[in-house]
């Protein structure tokens, strides 16, 4: 893969505000990543400095392997916050508008309607659309001029759940068509059900970065019982392959290692001559790596005087 966007070092300061420090990241052509970290994490003013709308304080960046240029950013569609449509016009009539100003897309209005399913509404003024359809009329805004790049920062907020799976769905199907995809949020759901990859940010620094699986994964958990807990934890305790062993409801909850799988685990017992009565594994969420990223971070973070 070509890499799109390399960021070398890149820092900004506000006085004496930090907002980012010394951001390394390399995205690659036709992967989809979310720029994930809570308010004041510094993702908006990474998208801001990579589409020239403000300066770094030091560091550099390349697009497409070069310096940023105009016609390197053409390159880039960009919703970084819903447009100001007229409301009394249809949508189609809208992006007639913005191809307009723009000098090119007009001949793909008909194309990003149907990518973002509002085809069948595109005659119909923009007044009677729910903020979900409006921010999927601004995708295919951005969507016009057929970028190789695609930047999107929080776009489902304030979005009602539906308008969300909506959103949700516009932005799959356009990775789907070769895009890359970066996408600024702070919501977990959505980067773990869109993203291939992730980039973790808290106050401008970068936690980690890289597939989304690898960077947020935790330790599996194998949940089992037998008719015999107390034995069963004494067993457990010399098994093979695990981590770590607590007991809750009556059952033990196993902590694995790397590449441990159930059926190994399962086996084992049985060699031991133990029935497992259950056994169940559960992965571990998005939530649970980001948060442990997080309550890494503050730990190895110097006490505030």
């Amino acid at each position: 893969m070509s890499s799109i966007l390399e960021i070398f070092s890149l820092s900004k300061r506000y006085g004496r505000l930090q907002a980012l420090q010394d951001l390394n990241l390399q995205i690659e052509s036709g992967t989809t990543w979310g720029i994930l970290g809570p308010n004041g994490s510094g993702k908006t003013t990474t998208l801001g400095i990579v589409l020239g709308v403000l300066k770094p304080t030091t560091g550099e960046y390349l697009w497409f392997g070069t310096k940023p240029t105009a016609q390197a950013r053409r390159r880039v569609g960009t919703l970084l916050e819903t447009p100001n449509f007229y409301t009394y016009l249809s949508a189609q009539r809208n992006l007639e508008i913005v191809a307009a100003i723009k000098g090119h897309g007009q001949e793909r209005i008909a194309e990003v309607l149907d990518l973002v399913e509002l085809a069948k509404r595109a005659k119909d003024p923009i007044s009677g659309y729910s903020l979900g359809m409006r921010q999927r009329l601004a995708v295919a805004s951005a969507l016009l001029s057929d970028p190789e790049v695609l930047i999107l920062d929080e776009p489902t907020n304030g979005l009602d759940p539906q308008g969300i799976a909506d959103v949700r769905e516009v932005i799959k199907k356009t990775a789907q068509t070769g895009k890359t995809i970066i996408m600024a949020s702070h919501i977990l759901d959505e980067v773990e059900k869109v993203c291939s990859h992730v980039a973790v940010l808290k106050q401008g620094r970068r936690l980690a970065a890289g597939p989304l699986e690898s960077v947020l994964s935790t330790a599996p958990r194998l949940k089992i019982a037998s008719d015999d807990l107390a034995a069963l934890q004494t067993l457990a305790s010399q098994c093979p392959g695990v981590q770590e062993l607590t007991q809750q409801a009556g059952r033990l909850e196993l902590i694995l290692e790397s590449g441990q799988e159930p059926a190994q685990i399962n086996r084992w017992f049985m060699e031991q001559g133990v029935a497992l009565s259950h056994l169940s594994l559960e992965k571990p969420s998005l939530e649970s790596g980001f948060l442990n990223l997080i309550r890494e971070e503050d730990a190895h973070a110097p006490a505030q005087h």
